[in-house]
């Protein structure tokens, strides 16, 4: 019960911050949905970091790093902190200049407006709300399993099919309750506010969590002594842990493009247009790859000495666990309970600090792209915009929390299904900002492309359920990417060329 009632404490906490946030909304639909330009520097690296690192990060990544080894931190930590900065530098400042330009607040106004082509948005928006649903799905199983986990034994009777614990579903639900609060109280602000502070809460805790346990797993008297002792056992038991023998060269590589998902996120693409001025890009560009490491790499070296950590002889964590399940049962099992409810919290900062940042966004693309797009924007006042914006907002949480109840996947598993689709879309973004050719029919070829191929990847894996499915040893995103591209500038090249109005207003002449 204590860790429940740390748990919940947290949750009012975080509630208060994002009410304390909405004092500061100004009415309007712009400042709802992009806090009206006036994010600075700090706010938008918490921002961006808090809204990239999901349980996909932390509970994903320990489950996998259970299952497979050291090798999961070169697989997706190490690419991602240089390919993340590099999407912040090299797509977020362009579009960030063209959509303060332009007036856009979503990606589908962009490429509507760059591509001449006023339908475009059809097509994109079922995909994008279609690929974010299993992103958001990422949030709320890891958030109700971590839970159940770490409050087990407080309910002996009422839940006792769940080992006494606060069941998945009811622990998944008031985690979707609570994000909405304070996203429908303040919008993109409140947003930005509960990432800071969540953030910073997960960083904090979590280095404290690696701490603690690294201190108690090998059962030795000093930290450095418990490090060597944790890492031999490692060593005896599942010597192939450490090393990346288990994760084939060319799957090791290929995991290298699914970072590049961070280019086509449209949540991130939205908080790129909160940023006050081009400078505040600089902090997030520099320290984000810092940030990726203080929390991946302690998440991992856990998921690996958890393979090996006994208590009295026995396993601490069973074999057969299930890995989303691991990191939860790490900390539950080697703290106090006032220690495990607050790094419980951590965990849960970090889970949702992206699901606030992707219910927004879902719901700002129904209202701009097609709402305000297709009934015109003079019918509507703002308050009947952010009415209809925080509508759809319930009813995608409200699928996302049915979808949870399902027979649920690994949460990395998921993961890497979610971010390849948006990888397969980075082509077009690309195209969109630095290729002059690209046509509207490029575009459309190159959407069609990616969904058909993610759709037949997806079901030749049996819907996710085969982790081993590959695309001739590699990762399906490379077979994505490449229909991607291919479709792209072959229908570019085989179709008329842009207009010359569009060429100047999206690659102007140098003054």
């Amino acid at each position: 019960m204590i860790q429940l009632f740390i748990i919940a404490g947290y949750f009012v906490l975080l509630i208060t911050v994002g009410f304390l946030s909405s004092r500061l909304f100004r009415g309007t639909s712009q400042d709802y949905m992009l806090a009206s330009h006036s994010i600075g520097p700090f706010l938008l690296l918490m921002s961006l970091f808090g809204t990239t690192m999901t349980a996909f990060a932390l509970v994903g990544s320990t489950g996998k790093a259970y299952q497979t080894g050291i090798g999961v931190y070169g697989l997706m930590a190490s690419s991602s902190a240089v390919v993340h900065s590099l999407c912040f530098f090299l797509i977020g400042i362009p579009m960030w200049r063209l959509g303060r330009r332009h007036g856009y607040t979503t990606q589908i106004q962009f490429f509507r407006d760059r591509l001449e082509c006023n339908h475009i948005g059809l097509l994109l928006f079922p995909i994008l709300v279609g690929l974010i649903i299993p992103y958001l799905l990422i949030g709320v199983l890891g958030g109700g399993t971590v839970i159940q986990k770490v409050t087990v034994g407080a309910f002996p009777n009422s839940f006792a099919e769940f080992d006494g614990g606060v069941p998945p579903w009811l622990g998944s639900l008031v985690i979707c309750m609570i994000v909405l609060a304070y996203v429908f109280a303040g919008g993109m602000r409140g947003t930005a506010w509960a990432n800071a502070f969540q953030t910073s809460v997960f960083i904090i805790l979590g280095i404290v969590t690696f701490l603690m346990i690294a201190s108690r797993i090998g059962g030795q008297d000093s930290l450095l002594a418990n490090l060597q002792a944790a890492t031999q056992n490692v060593q005896q038991r599942h010597p192939e842990m450490l090393t990346r023998d288990k994760v084939p060269p060319a799957l090791f590589f290929s995991f290298m493009l699914v970072p590049l998902s961070a280019g086509m996120f449209p949540h991130l693409f939205q908080h790129w247009l909160t940023a006050i001025n081009v400078d505040s890009f600089r902090l997030p560009i520099i320290v984000h790859p810092i940030f990726i490491m203080l929390v991946w790499a302690p998440c991992v070296l856990v998921g690996i000495w958890a393979t090996s950590a006994t208590v009295g002889g026995a396993l601490l964590i069973p074999e057969g666990t299930n890995p989303n399940a691991v990191l939860a049962l790490m900390v539950a099992r080697l703290s106090g309970p006032v220690l495990s409810g607050l790094l419980t919290a951590g965990i849960l900062a970090a889970i949702m600090s992206s699901l606030d940042s992707q219910f927004l966004c879902v719901g700002t693309m129904f209202t701009k792209d097609i709402v305000e797009h297709y009934a015109g924007r003079d019918r509507l006042t703002d308050g009947q915009i952010v009415v209809i914006a925080r509508g759809f907002v319930v009813a995608v949480v409200a699928i996302t929390y049915v979808l949870s109840l399902l027979e649920p996947r690994a949460v990395f598993d998921l993961g890497i299904w979610c971010f390849s689709g948006f990888s397969a879309l980075v082509p077009l973004a690309v195209a969109a900002i630095y290729w002059k050719r690209l046509t509207a029919a490029g575009a459309w070829a190159s959407v069609i492309a990616t969904a058909a191929t993610w759709v037949y990847f997806f079901v030749q894996s049996d819907f996710a359920k085969n982790p081993k499915y590959s695309f001739y040893g590699m990762l399906p995103c490379v077979g994505m990417i490449g229909a991607s591209a291919f479709a792209l500038i072959l229908v570019s090249f085989l179709t008329q060329p842009p207009s010359d109005r569009s060429l100047e207003r999206f690659f102007p002449p140098p003054s």
